[in-house]
Parts: C-alpha cells; structure tokens; sequence
C-alpha cells in the first residue's frame, strides 16, 4: 500500500525557494559597488532567507573590502559565500580603455557570468551594475537562468527635467538609449529591471514586456553613534574654530569637479576666503592627483583659505563623522548621469549641499529642497555658490523636512527589501 502526499501552496512555495541560487554578479570594486552587496548580505543574514547566495566578484574585492566578506563570514552559513574568479579570467576580460575594448570587455563578462551561472546551478541572477550588460541584453543572448539587474544611468528622460537644455546632439542620444532599454526589457528572460531614477520608472513601464521595473532606492546605511563628539573630530583633523566646511566626499577627480571647486575657491575674496575650510576626504585620483596638488599648493599661498585631504579609502561606518562634522557637501558632478550616494548621506545629516543643476542630482535637490543648484561646469557659477553660502547662513537653502523624509526614503533596507521583494 502506498500513501501519497499532496503539498499545500505554502509548502510548495517553501521548497521552491529553499532549492533557489542567488549569483550576485559585479566585476568592479571600490565606490558603491562594496556597500550594494554589504547591505544584500545583512538582510540576507538577519532575515535567514531560504536558498543559497553566490557572490562572484574579482579577486581583489576580498582584499578592498574585507568588512564586507567578514559581515558575511559572521552569519555562519554555507549557503552565503563570495566566489571570486581566477586571476586568468580577469586578465582574459581585457581592459576599459577605449570605447570598443568597453563593449568588447563587457560582452565578454557576459560570457563569464553564463558560465559560473551553469557551473554554480544558478536559478536566478543579479546584474549589480545592468548598464554594463545592456548590449548583451539586446543582443538576446542567453542565460542559463533568469536574471535581473540594476540600472544606473538613464538619462533618455532628462528632457522632463526643468532647467535643463538639451542640444541636438543631447536629442539623439537620448532616443537611442530609449530604443535600446525597450529592447532590452523584450528579453525572454529578463525577469526585473530594478531602477534607481524614480522618475524613469514611468517612462520605462509603458514597454510592451513581461519585464518588471522597479524603483529601487540608493541605499545609505546609517550607524548611530551616542558618543560622537563632532569638536574633538574636527580638533582631530586640524580643522580651523569658526571656519564653514566644506566637503568633498568620494573618489576626488575631474568627474566630481575638484577642479572648478578649486578655481572657484580662487576667486573669493579675502575675507571670505579666511571662513572656508574644504575638506577633501577619499582618494584622490591618480590622473587627476598632480594638478589638484599643485591647485592647492597655489592656493594656500595667495589666500588664507584652509585646505584639508584625507587621501585614502574610508571604511563605510566611518563615512558618517565627515558628513556630521560638515555645514555645506559638495556634490558638483561634471553632467554627471544618474544617482548619488553623497546626495543622500548629505540629507541624512542634514546638511545642505551645493550640487551641479543638471540630470538626476538637479532634480532630487530641487525637488526635496535639498540645497543650490548651480551649472558646475563653469567656475564663476561654481563661485557665487560658494560665497552665498558664506555669506548666508547655509541652513536657510534647506528644508530639514523634506531632506529627512528624503534620506529615509533610500535606507539601507528599504533598497534591500525591495531586491529580495521582486527576486
């Protein structure tokens, strides 16, 4: 006699998930690319989600962000683990230096992902940086699995933003990455397309495709901190009484416009000048590191302004102190397309930023009231915000309310929950 046993849904579902793998997939280091998967693996560990999680990144990521493999060493499982691929394989990917060994690099890492997605028995993937693979995508080619991924940079509806002009050129541009998207939304497989410019999520929604979009927030995690002492900090650093700071936080180079904050610090006047300390902390480009340097070496002799660098990585729990120690962030990227994290830390220290007026960043701090816009492109812009932040208090071009509601809106688990949610 046999006995047959019928599984409820509940019981179905369970075991469905109990036998999935997760392969979280980014061949970079170094900016956010450390913090996207740190925050995976703490709700991944504090929630015991069922199934197992492949994480494969480059060799060196062990190495550059140690916290992030320790987070994960401390849950325990052997169903969370970092895979990195072997040296040979990273030498094979080639390099990014020109626009065709790009896509010629980024095809190739398509091929890699396909083939640790079939050796490792993946069931579903996630591309930690999409935009990397949108070709790939277009192109149709296949997985061993289903896959989502995370997108960047789109920028085809700039055109919606007030206060941005767009050239001919600017035109064209957009309508192919909008062609391009909708293609690559058609994929067979392409299960969600998680973004993180809300207001492309729309735009994105009315393509004809089983494709899910999703808002997905930039996550900041914040670490409370009861015995930070913001004058034994700033003592600490050298930091000048009675000086504004200024802060510039990140990878210091040309994208973020070190150097038109810095010729615009030359054209304040001395009395102004003597208020201003900018604190420049996280590593300064190597390409960019002489003329900022030798821009800063002039500086400091013909005006009495101070300057400060901390020329190195900084660990994320340690990121929080800069950002609460400053009275004015900036965030005066270069036409810069798409998120940044800087922004939202800014808010969530409720400090005012004065940020570049164009794309995404342009809008969030118009629309959260989050500080000035400014064209950072050109000096004397860049100037006059500086000054009127000196000679204004700075907390007059904020709103506190808006700013917080802003910040929570991109939490740490927020964006977590919402991967684990459409996956």
């Amino acid at each position: 006699m046999t006995t047959s046993y019928k599984l409820t849904e509940p019981q179905l579902k369970h075991k469905a998930l109990s036998r999935r793998r997760i392969m979280l997939f980014d061949m970079s280091c170094g900016g956010h690319h450390g913090a996207f998967i740190q925050h995976l693996i703490r709700y991944w560990g504090e929630h015991n989600l069922p199934g197992y999680m492949d994480i494969v990144v480059m060799p060196q990521f062990l190495q550059q962000h140690q916290d992030v493999v320790e987070l994960a060493a401390t849950y325990g499982s052997d169903r969370l683990r970092f895979v990195p691929i072997t040296a040979k394989e990273e030498s094979d990917l080639g390099p990014w230096s020109t626009f065709a060994r790009r896509k010629t690099r980024a095809l190739r890492e398509w091929s890699l992902m396909s083939r640790y997605a079939k050796n490792l028995g993946t069931t579903e993937c996630l591309l930690m940086y999409f935009d990397t693979f949108q070709l790939s995508v277009v192109l149709r080619r296949k997985l061993p699995c289903l896959f989502s991924g995370i997108y960047f940079r789109p920028r085809f509806h700039y055109g919606d933003f007030q206060g941005i002009t767009l050239s001919r050129k600017d035109h064209i541009r957009h309508l192919q990455e909008h062609v391009h998207i909708s293609l690559a939304l058609g994929h067979p497989q392409f299960k969600t397309l998680f973004s993180l410019d809300q207001f492309s999520v729309k735009h994105l929604n009315q393509s004809n495709s089983n494709t899910q979009v999703v808002y997905l927030p930039d996550p900041v995690q914040t670490y409370p901190n009861r015995e930070f002492k913001a004058n034994s900090f700033k003592a600490n650093l050298g930091i000048e009484p009675g000086r504004l700071v200024f802060l510039m936080f990140g990878i210091i180079d040309e994208r973020k416009g070190i150097h038109q904050v810095l010729d615009a610090v030359a054209m304040l006047p001395l009395h102004l000048s003597q208020k201003l300390c900018l604190l420049l902390v996280g590593c300064i480009s190597s390409a960019d590191k002489p003329k900022v340097k030798a821009q800063i070496t002039k500086l400091s002799q013909l005006l009495p302004v101070q300057i400060i660098t901390r020329d190195q990585f900084v660990m994320e729990k340690e990121i929080q102190s800069y950002f609460q120690i400053s009275d004015v962030v900036l965030t005066t990227h270069q036409r810069h397309v798409g998120t940044s994290n800087t922004l939202i830390r800014a808010a969530a220290a409720q400090k005012p930023v004065l940020c570049s007026d164009y794309g995404l960043m342009g809008e969030w701090t118009r629309h959260y009231k989050l500080g000035l816009n400014v064209n950072s492109v050109v000096v004397s812009e860049v100037a006059k915000g500086l000054t009127r932040f000196l000679q204004e208090s700075p907390e007059r071009f904020f709103d506190s309310m808006t700013a917080r509601n802003f910040a929570q809106q991109h939490s740490a688990g927020k964006y977590a929950e919402t991967i684990f949610s459409y996956i």
